[in-house]
């Protein structure tokens, strides 16, 4: 299977965050104001070089890849949220100057950066969020078994499936996302994974993202949040998306209220991972966002 070549050269640098050392992929003019693209739960940010290559105007897009995922250090023990947006702080202030910052975030990326936006709204100009949905309120009855359950699997390894080829785990993509080509599975899987010195293709990411939260979501406090933002906000979702029932909470409740002034787009011809399945219609809709 052939692996896409990309258009838009990246560069790959590396900056100690927080005492985890991150890993960045940049690209575009190093004198434009910066764009943060934050990705989803076990992606990377390298994956948005789709979006990239499909971009008219020469953005300077920096992508980190959050701790224990892809290139960056991992934590070899439990991840938690509150640590994405400390993280995502000393990023601004390392890339940016003093002025407000364009954040596109995908999925878990999403999330992250909508809350960052209300924690701090006189930091971000425009918010970007693809499918960054946020989770059902919990039900803090459950917190006992939760707790428990959470104990219980610090004692189990933690591990990812494992794969003969690249090629295995590319077709693996396709079969999740099936609006997506060959050649980009190819790649993705390249930056998903590694050949270990076994010569099993292993995931980069840290086997310990699969532990259990310890600490139940708690909607209301990103509702919380995110009635601060001050930002020009799209939200954006794919027209096959399988997260149906939170796009329609998305839409009814916090389209009266949260965001109210957002504006809401669909995209045509792909799910949950849009930047995979049509990133030439989400680069169009970020762009026309942003002028």
């Amino acid at each position: 299977m052939k692996k896409y070549k990309p258009i838009k050269d990246r560069e790959s640098i590396f900056h100690n965050i927080r005492g985890i050392d991150y890993h960045f992929n940049l690209w575009g003019n190093k004198d434009a104001v910066p764009i943060f693209y934050l990705h989803g739960w076990a992606d990377s940010g390298s994956t948005f070089q789709f979006v990239v290559d499909s971009f008219k105007k020469n953005w300077r897009v920096i992508a980190p890849d959050f701790r224990g995922f892809g290139r960056s250090q991992h934590n070899k023990s439990s991840y938690w949220f509150p640590d994405y947006l400390a993280d995502l702080n000393r990023i601004i202030n390392i890339f940016s100057e003093k002025d407000p910052v364009t954040l596109i975030g995908h999925s878990m990326g999403g999330n992250v950066a909508s809350m960052y936006a209300g924690i701090f709204p006189d930091d971000v100009k425009n918010l970007v969020n693809i499918e960054g949905f946020g989770l059902k309120e919990s039900n803090p009855d459950n917190a006992p078994d939760n707790y428990h359950h959470w104990i219980e699997k610090q004692n189990c390894d933690q591990k990812f499936s494992e794969y003969k080829t690249f090629d295995e785990l590319a077709e693996k993509l396709l079969k999740r996302n099936p609006k997506m080509s060959k050649d980009v599975a190819m790649f993705v899987a390249n930056e998903w994974a590694m050949k270990h010195e076994s010569g099993k293709i292993k995931l980069r990411a840290d086997p310990f993202h699969k532990l259990p939260n310890a600490v139940q979501y708690r909607r209301n406090e990103a509702e919380a949040c995110w009635s601060l933002i001050q930002a020009n906000i799209i939200f954006i979702f794919g027209k096959n998306t399988n997260f149906k029932e939170q796009l329609d909470t998305m839409k009814n409740k916090e389209r009266s209220s949260i965001f109210s002034n957002s504006q809401i787009v669909e995209i045509p011809d792909a799910g949950h991972m849009i930047h995979l399945e049509n990133p030439e219609t989400l680069a169009s809709t970020i762009e026309d966002f942003l002028s």
